[in-house]
């Protein structure tokens, strides 16, 4: 079935989708250009996990399902600095626990796709989103907000394909099938890996070890422990060990040190965006260690005011990065309020790894609230005598002491 006269422009104007090299845009190489009759060309953005050889595989992927050229975009630097790092700053996670592993990049990928669409001068883009799930409206947003004119298919989405079926159309067509296959829907990136099979689609169980990705082994090889020490300036890792790196360079190292102790294991229960509940195994080695360590170097330096109104906004602010609106101006408010809440957010924190555990061990910085006091807590005074206590604790208690006695 050719549909040609569903789309604006020309047959020769190409569809560009967005290349995951998963089962659903695998499956949607050939099926566009059977049922459009137009060229497709393939366009994957690079938010980590993609090294030297599976950008490889990943060309190789699209041009076996028929795509006329696979665009690959290096886009970790960016992703860090508009979105990663004010995760960091902020200390985000979702549900107090999942820390938007591949959520809070779709965004930006759209925004590269809409790009690029206007470099090759096509007007026609495609995802392979599905109708249950949140992708699709983060895309959708960003797309609509950005390129507007944009015509934008999804047809796995709208026509409601089910895995089998679409293993089915590539086996009839004898193409290959993608990792995993229908067991397994796999999600890389530089923050974390996502995992939903059969045992996330009810709350019951956990998935097989087979099927983590980065910490198969962690438990049934564990490793002895180790040590290590994480650098931060103003907010950002800076450091592992005391040797200087990207903030990139340094998630990919934390990625590969506790990948091997399985820590940032979890399975996260939480609520969609089309207002559903879902469920999702990840893995976040590097984003389970930094968030912990930002977060008890901020304890060290920050007033606990500031701590408030900073946890205050960093909520709504992940929730917006996880519904695909992290384009709204409000949050280029809130990050403000982040960046300088971080000016004093430098030092250094020892972390111990053992197996299933990354325990922080201590915290130093020269901007060090504690250091600075003259007193030192449950033992002796500093800035204040014992009468100042006295009087303190007299003064503190006057609120409750009137209440109770207009009560009675």
């Amino acid at each position: 079935m050719t549909d040609t006269t569903a789309l604006p422009g020309s047959n020769n104007e190409p569809i560009l989708l967005a290349f995951s090299g998963g089962l659903d845009t695998s499956f949607l190489v050939p099926w566009l250009k059977e049922n459009y009759g137009r060229p497709v060309i393939t366009v994957t953005v690079d938010t980590g996990g993609i090294d030297a050889q599976a950008a490889k595989v990943l060309e190789q992927r699209a041009l076996t399902y028929g795509a006329e050229k696979q665009i690959l975009v290096e886009a970790k630097p960016t992703y860090f600095d508009q979105v990663l790092k004010f995760l960091i700053m902020g200390n985000v996670r979702r549900g107090q626990l999942y820390p938007l592993c591949v959520g809070a990049e779709r965004v930006m990928q759209a925004q590269i796709i809409a790009e690029y669409a206007r470099k090759l001068g096509t007007k026609i883009v495609a995802h392979g989103c599905t109708a249950a799930g949140n992708d699709q409206v983060r895309f959708e947003v960003a797309l609509r907000t950005l390129a507007p004119e944009l015509t934008i298919l999804a047809p796995v989405r709208d026509k409601a394909f089910k895995r089998p079926e679409q293993l089915k159309y590539l086996e009839d067509k004898k193409l290959p099938l993608p990792p995993y296959g229908a067991a397994y829907s796999v999600n890389r990136g530089l923050w974390g890996v996502t995992i939903g099979g059969k045992e996330t689609l009810t709350s019951n169980d956990t998935i097989p070890d087979s099927a983590w990705v980065l910490s198969k082994d962690a438990f049934s090889q564990p490793q002895p422990p180790e040590v290590h020490s994480i650098g931060f300036a103003a907010g950002v890792p800076c450091s592992v060990d005391g040797i200087t790196m990207s903030a990139v360079s340094v998630i990919e190292k934390l990625e590969t040190i506790g990948a091997k102790f399985g820590v940032g294991r979890g399975i996260h229960v939480g609520d969609t965006i089309i207002g559903t509940k879902g469920r999702v195994a990840f893995e976040a080695p590097a984003a389970e260690v930094l968030l912990n360590a930002h977060r008890e170097l901020e304890k060290l330096v920050l007033t606990g005011r500031q701590t408030r109104i900073k946890d205050s906004v960093a909520a709504p602010y992940g929730d917006m990065v996880h519904e695909g609106q992290h384009l709204d101006p409000v949050c280029r408010d809130i990050e403000a309020l982040l960046l300088s809440s971080q000016e004093r957010v430098s030092g250094e924190v020892k972390v111990m790894y053992r197996p299933g555990s990354a325990f922080i061990e201590g915290v130093t910085s020269k901007y060090s609230l504690m250091s600075v006091s003259k007193g030192v807590y449950g033992e002796s005074a500093g800035e204040w005598t014992a009468a100042d206590a006295l009087g303190f604790s007299k003064m503190l208690s006057l609120p409750g002491s009137f209440w109770h006695r207009a009560g009675r």
